[in-house]
C-alpha cells in the first residue's frame, strides 16, 4: 500500500474517532451517566484513603443502628459499624464483580454470535438453540439455581484468583448465564458483515476462515459490543445485588447486595434505620442508571439512524 493510502485511512479513521467522540459527548445522557460512573470509579478505587480500613464487629466504634450524625455520616449497622465505610468498600466490591462477570459474557457472547452467524447451517441451528434456552429463562433464574450448587460443590476452600470462593462463584455463574442477548446481536451483525466485500476479497486472498473472523469481522463488531456491553454491567449488578440480598454472597465482603441483606435481617426496615437500606439501595440504582444512560448513549451514537436531528 502506498504512503499517500496510509495517510488517506489513518485520516478517515482520525476524523471517524473525532466524530464519535463529538456525538458522544454532546450526548445529555452520556455525560450525566460519565460523571456518575467516574464518581463510583473513583470511590470504588481508593476507599482506605477515603473512609480507612474496613471496619468490623471487633473495630466497630458506633452505637447499634445509630442515624446520621457528624461521627458517622450515614449512620452505623446493626453491630456499630460505620454504614458509609462499608458502604465505600463495598463499591469495590460490587463493581469489581459486575465488571469480570460482563468481562466474561461478552466473550462467551461474542465468540457464540461469530461462530454461528459466520458458519451458518449446522453449527448455527446448535449453537442458537442453546442460546434460545439461555434467553428464555430469565438470567437471574439460572444463576439463583446454579450458585448454591457450586458453592456446594466448591466448598469453602482457598481463594481462587485472588477471590473468595464464594465471590468467584458468582462471577462465573453471571457470566455465563447472562450472554444470550449479546450473542443474538452479534449474530445478526455477522450475517451482515460475512456479505461485504472486504469479507470476499480477504477470503480470496487465502486468508483462514478464524483470521477473517478476527481480523476483519470482530473489528467491526467493536460498537455493539461496546454498547450492549454496557448494558450488561447494568444487569450484573442487579443480578449479584439479588444474588447476595437472598444470602448466596459473602458475609465478610460487604458488597452492596449483602448489605441490603444484612439490612433487612437485623429488622432496619422495622426499626425505622433508612439509612441502612438506603445508602447501598441507592448506590446500586444510580451505578446501574449511569450504565444504562451509558449503553443507550453508545447506540446512539454508532447508529446514525437513531441521531435526533435538532
Amino acid at each position: 500500500m502506498s504512503k499517500s493510502g496510509v495517510l488517506s485511512r489513518s485520516r478517515i479513521r482520525a476524523r471517524a474517532i473525532k466524530g464519535f467522540l463529538q456525538h458522544f459527548i454532546g450526548h445529555g445522557g452520556a455525560q450525566l451517566g460519565m460523571v456518575c460512573l467516574l464518581f463510583f470509579l473513583a470511590v470504588a478505587a481508593m476507599p482506605h484513603t477515603l473512609v480507612g480500613p474496613l471496619e468490623t464487629a471487633i473495630t466497630a466504634t458506633g452505637d447499634f443502628l445509630a442515624a446520621p450524625s457528624e461521627l458517622h455520616y450515614l449512620g452505623t449497622d446493626e453491630v456499630g459499624r460505620d454504614v458509609l465505610n462499608l458502604v465505600v468498600h463495598g463499591a469495590k466490591i460490587s463493581l469489581t464483580i459486575a465488571l469480570l462477570a460482563t468481562v466474561i459474557s461478552l466473550i462467551v457472547g461474542t465468540t457464540v454470535g461469530i461462530t454461528a452467524g459466520y458458519f451458518g447451517g449446522f453449527a448455527d441451528v446448535c449453537l442458537m438453540r442453546v442460546t434460545d434456552f439461555f434467553f428464555v429463562v430469565p438470567t437471574f433464574v439460572l444463576a439463583l439455581v446454579i450458585t448454591p450448587v457450586a458453592l456446594e460443590v466448591m466448598g469453602s476452600g482457598g481463594e481462587i484468583l485472588g477471590f473468595r470462593p464464594s465471590l468467584f462463584v458468582i462471577i462465573v455463574v453471571i457470566g455465563l448465564t447472562s450472554w444470550a442477548f449479546v450473542a443474538r446481536v452479534i449474530r445478526s451483525q455477522t450475517l451482515s458483515l460475512k456479505e461485504r466485500t472486504f469479507v470476499d476479497r480477504a477470503r480470496v486472498a487465502g486468508s483462514s476462515n478464524t483470521s477473517i473472523m478476527l481480523r476483519h469481522i470482530l473489528p467491526n463488531l467493536v460498537p455493539q459490543v461496546a454498547a450492549n456491553g454496557a448494558l450488561v454491567v447494568a444487569n450484573a449488578i442487579y443480578i449479584e445485588t439479588s444474588l447476595s440480598f437472598l444470602g448466596l454472597g459473602d458475609p465478610l465482603q460487604p458488597s452492596w447486595g449483602t448489605l441490603l441483606s444484612l439490612a433487612q435481617r437485623s429488622g432496619a426496615a422495622s426499626v425505622g434505620a433508612w439509612w441502612y437500606l438506603g445508602a447501598p439501595g441507592v448506590c446500586v440504582l444510580a451505578v446501574s442508571l449511569a450504565f444504562v444512560l451509558i449503553g443507550n448513549a453508545l447506540d446512539d451514537t454508532f447508529n446514525p439512524r437513531r441521531r435526533v436531528i435538532p
